[in-house]
C-alpha cells in the first residue's frame, strides 16, 4: 500500500502536561473523524494506544531544555509532531527528533492537513501569521492570554521571574507585565494565591521530567 493510500483514520496520541489543555486540543481534531481518530489523551511519555501519531503540545513547556519532548520521541514508534507557538520554534523541535512542527497559528482543518502530510512523508502547507490564534488553552474562558496562562503554569511549577525570563527568552519586565495581568484576571493578590487558584484550576503539571 502506497503512503498516499495509507490507512484512515490516522491514530493520533495527545501529549501535553495538562489535561485540560488536552480537552482543548481533542475538541479540535473531533469534527475530523474520517481522517483522525484520537487515541490517547496522555500526560505520560510511554504510549499504551499504539498511535501512529503523537502530536506533541508545548502548552506549559520551554524549548531551551526540554527533555520531555526528547524522551517521547525516543521511547515511542509513532511519528512525534510538535505543536506550538513561535517561541517554541521548529529548529528545537527537529533537533529533538521530531518528525514534524504545525504552528499553533493553524486552524483545525490545517492542522489535521499538516498531520495527514506529516503522517504520509510530505511537508505540510505553511500557515500563514494572520495573527489569530484558534487554540484553546487552560484559562481562556475567564479571560487569560495564551502567554498569561503560561506564566501561571511557570508560577505553579516555582519558577521565579527570573528564570521564566531566562528560560523564555522575555525580559523580566515582559514576565513581571504578564504575571501582573494574570493576577489581576485570577483576583491574586500574591504568588501564593496564585499558585493555589492554579491548582484548583487544573495548571499543576504531571511532568516528572522537568522543564
Amino acid at each position: 500500500m502506497s503512503e498516499d493510500h495509507a490507512p484512515r483514520p490516522i491514530r493520533v496520541a495527545l501529549s501535553n502536561d495538562y489535561e485540560i489543555a488536552l480537552l482543548g486540543l481533542a475538541q479540535m481534531l473531533a469534527s475530523y473523524p474520517d481522517q483522525v481518530h484520537v487515541v490517547a489523551l496522555t500526560t505520560e511519555v510511554a504510549m499504551t494506544h499504539d498511535p501512529d501519531v503523537i502530536l506533541f503540545d508545548t502548552f506549559g513547556r520551554l524549548f531551551e531544555d526540554d527533555p520531555k519532548l526528547g524522551k517521547v520521541v525516543a521511547e515511542n514508534d509513532a511519528l512525534v509532531i510538535v505543536y506550538s507557538w513561535d517561541d517554541y520554534p521548529e529548529e528545537a523541535a527537529r533537533r529533538a527528533g521530531a518528525a514534524g512542527y504545525v504552528s499553533k497559528r493553524a486552524s483545525a482543518q490545517e492542522l489535521v492537513a499538516a498531520i495527514v502530510a506529516i503522517h504520509d512523508g510530505h511537508e505540510p502547507e505553511r500557515v500563514e501569521d494572520d495573527g489569530e490564534a484558534v487554540m484553546t488553552w487552560p484559562g481562556q474562558a475567564l479571560g487569560l492570554s495564551q502567554r498569561e496562562a503560561e506564566m501561571l503554569t511557570f508560577i505553579v511549577r516555582g519558577l521565579t521571574n527570573d528564570e521564566i525570563g531566562r528560560r523564555s527568552y522575555l525580559s523580566i519586565n515582559t514576565v513581571k507585565t504578564y504575571v501582573r495581568t494574570a493576577y489581576a484576571k485570577i483576583g491574586a493578590r500574591n504568588r501564593s494565591e496564585a499558585v493555589a487558584w492554579g491548582i484548583r484550576h487544573g495548571f499543576e503539571s504531571t511532568d516528572d521530567t522537568g522543564l
